[in-house]
């Protein structure tokens, strides 16, 4: 048997390490107290009251009532489920939307879909950074707009939005805020009630819970129809018996996140500062893409000129490094990141990114062979690269 290759895993943006003390949390429901929730007798009281007190859990982490939290079986499910449903109950009032050219596919998809059915879709450009510009917002409200869709936080390269003004926006102008927290929940302090929010999505397996279970917070009072039809699980909104061990295990994922937050988010800030610091210094002609301090603390987005990324992640694998790119090998397609190109990349550079996203394991040892790895990688493809050749040829 070989020895066990040491892996350096930044993709914590894609998927996160189960924490094992929500493991632990889940493994009772799964052999021990495997009533149905909906069933009457006593035994399955036990997963009744562990859904309640992991609803109790994140609503407290929002700010929010219990009643508002529903679950589901993750981000895409939450972000159709806000878009399809809210756009279906107010559309006596209008079908106009408005979104961002950098949400998630589960956001743009849903847009289009609702196109489809005859709704308007407004889909907003963003600066440099990545953030959304308020007077623009403000200019594509139409009497018909029904919902604002704008991400907390870009999953590909970090740029937090200015939620509260958003939210101060659509409150002003009596439109639905729907926002995707895939990526902020458990990383940010996220109040609804402060920030004006009247939907948001989040996925447990962002934040060291589970896979397959997530939720949508749905203000009391906003109209919204069933999603899922069948049961009268979650409070008649969504049929399908409850994944208990997924829950208990968000609800335990929760808890931890809230309590290591201020520490985990502050020691993450300083390693991926250090590991932006490193790069842009160490390796010519890179760009860091997205907002340079107001980005989420464990992300990091580099373009290099004159490579691909996907030879870049190829390569970074073999040293067993993983990361990601918005090129074609993680999206399955030839285009470059609709992210990248949203903030005015050309093609060939935003071609060659590299998304490096901290977990708490992360250490400083780490980032340091990372970037060594980095710089020998893209020396290496530079090398092959004839159009490298020909920039340094004309320098």
């Amino acid at each position: 048997m070989g020895e066990e290759k040491r892996v350096i895993y930044l993709d914590n943006a894609a998927t996160t390490r189960t924490a094992p003390e929500v493991v632990e949390a889940m493994v009772p429901y799964f052999s021990e107290f495997y009533g149905n929730p909906s069933s009457v007798y006593e035994f399955s009281q036990k997963s009744k009251e562990a859904i309640t007190h992991a609803r109790e859990i994140i609503a407290n982490s929002l700010g929010a009532k219990t009643e508002e939290i529903y679950f589901t079986a993750g981000g895409s499910e939450s972000d159709n489920w806000a878009l399809k449903a809210a756009a279906e109950a107010y559309k006596a009032k209008g079908n106009h939307i408005i979104t961002t050219k950098i949400e998630h596919h589960a956001v743009l998809h849903t847009g289009a879909w609702l196109e489809k059915q005859g709704y308007e879709v407004t889909y907003l450009d963003v600066d440099e950074n990545g953030t959304v510009k308020l007077e623009e917002l403000k200019r594509a409200i139409r009497p018909t707009t029904i919902l604002i869709s704008i991400m907390f936080a870009n999953n590909e390269i970090g740029t937090i939005q200015p939620i509260k003004e958003i939210g101060e926006t659509a409150r002003a102008h009596g439109i639905l805020f729907h926002t995707d927290a895939v990526q902020a929940f458990g990383q940010l302090p996220i109040q609804v009630d402060e920030l004006n929010i009247d939907l948001l999505s989040s996925s447990a397996h962002k934040l060291n819970g589970p896979k397959g279970i997530g939720f949508l917070y749905i203000r009391k009072g906003v109209k919204i129809r069933s999603f899922i039809h069948g049961g009268a699980q979650e409070r008649k909104r969504r049929a399908g018996t409850e994944n208990v061990p997924g829950i208990v295990g968000y609800g335990a994922a929760v808890e931890r996140a809230v309590r290591t937050m201020k520490e985990r988010t502050q020691k993450e800030q300083a390693l991926r500062d250090y590991l932006i610091d490193r790069v842009l210094r160490e390796v010519p002609y890179t760009r860091l893409n997205g907002h340079r301090t107001n980005r989420l603390p464990n992300n990091a987005n580099f373009s290099f000129q004159f490579i691909e990324g996907e030879s870049l992640l190829i390569m970074l694998d073999m040293d067993g490094i993983c990361g990601s790119s918005g090129s074609a090998c993680t999206s399955g397609s030839l285009d470059p990141s609709h992210v990248l190109l949203a903030i005015g990349l050309p093609h060939e550079i935003a071609h060659g990114s590299l998304r490096l996203t901290l977990g708490e394991e992360t250490t400083k040892e780490e980032l340091d062979e990372v970037v060594e790895s980095i710089k020998k990688i893209v020396k290496k493809l530079r090398d092959m690269s004839p159009l490298y050749e020909d920039y340094m040829r004309r320098q």
